[in-house]
């Protein structure tokens, strides 16, 4: 049977330290072939959860299955090493007294040595790293010592790919050089990867779906197109980025009026106190044309795009609108702004 076949499955896990809960009750699946972020702030449980299923912290409560074998239940504990998981973390852990290529090496076991350095040389050509395969790793870059630590993880190709911040050490334009490397060579190879992630952007970019973890718990489970547009709860509508914030309550007709038209609030019963929650690309600037009355307080470029404060003239609110390009409007100009319904958001007001 292929080793691969049966991705991981995480089942009811739960784990504390010192009587404290970190991870309650989380069940989770990776199919083979497919990539899952697990995505939340610092301590909500998400590397734990990772440490549990690649066996560096014992079970405590729940399964764990790997290729469709239970590795890890109640009177059932497999070690690490016989898993058939690649880890690879942030701090990359190479062996310093090791060439690139023997440390590439280090994880194919048995295997006749022509065949080991044949396997790793293969490797380190696909992520442009076999000019190095003679060096040590204190000579190489950050992205460089990464591309190899990915490498090793993935040469005796593992039915599971698990990774813990891998990218955050990197600096912004290599950062998403090696993502990019990683993710068409982790498509190739098809092992059911899980990477934890605090970073939302890298989330978006790299997952086929994202486990967005709070207090331990995962509170959203989908696609990044999902888990953006359709967020369960307001934590992750601004987990995602700044957010403008309105209040209102909700009519007759089952909207909220405000100075920017009514918004549709399906689901929220007459009278009830509302905030709606709406991303900068969701308020367009229109010129002079349709929409309300505002004025543009700033605006500052960011590269491929720009953030436009504009005040309301009915209420003086201040909403930040994001719009493409650098060709932005001047301070003090009139505009006119709307709002792209697809990314409003309705929520029970939030209790001081």
């Amino acid at each position: 049977m292929d080793q691969r076949s049966g991705g991981l499955a995480i089942e009811a896990v739960s784990h504390a330290f010192d009587g404290l809960t970190v991870v309650d009750g989380v069940s989770l699946e990776v199919g083979v072939g497919e990539l899952v972020c697990l995505l939340g702030p610092s301590g909500c449980g998400k590397t734990t959860l990772l440490r549990v299923a690649a066996g560096l912290e014992p079970l405590q409560q729940g399964r764990v299955r790997i290729a469709g074998r239970t590795v890890a239940a109640p009177g059932t504990w497999t070690p690490p090493e016989d898993r058939g998981v690649g880890m690879v973390f942030q701090d990359y852990a190479l062996f310093p007294h090791l060439t690139v290529a023997e440390n590439v090496e280090f994880g194919l076991g048995a295997r006749k040595p022509a065949e080991r350095r044949a396997t790793a040389l293969d490797y380190l050509r696909r992520l442009g790293m076999a000019g190095h395969a003679g060096t040590y790793p204190h000579t190489l870059s950050g992205g460089e010592q990464q591309r190899v630590a990915l490498a090793r993880a993935l040469a005796p190709r593992p039915a599971v790919m698990l990774m813990d911040e891998p990218f955050s050490g990197l600096d912004i334009r290599l950062r998403d050089a090696v993502r990019d490397e990683a993710l068409a060579l982790l498509r190739e190879e098809g092992a059911a990867t899980l990477l934890v992630t605090h970073d939302p952007e890298e989330a978006m970019r790299m997952a086929d779906r994202i486990a967005v973890m709070r207090g331990g718990r995962i509170i959203q489970y989908g696609s990044p197109a999902d888990v953006y547009r359709r967020p369960a709860d307001p934590f992750i509508a601004e987990f995602f980025g700044n957010i403008n914030r309105l209040s209102g309550i909700v009519d007759e007709k089952g909207e909220i009026t405000t100075h920017l038209g009514a918004i549709r609030a399906d689901g929220f019963p007459s009278g009830a106190a509302v905030d709606v929650l709406i991303r900068p690309e969701a308020v367009r600037l229109n010129g002079r044309s349709e929409g309300a009355s505002a004025t543009v307080q700033c605006a500052r470029p960011m590269g491929p795009f720009g953030l436009v404060d504009v005040r309301l003239a009915a209420n003086d609110c201040v909403l930040t609108s994001r719009v493409p390009g650098t060709d932005l409007p001047r301070c003090g100009e009139a505009v006119r702004i709307t709002l792209n319904p697809a990314l409003t958001f309705v929520f029970p007001r939030a209790t001081p």
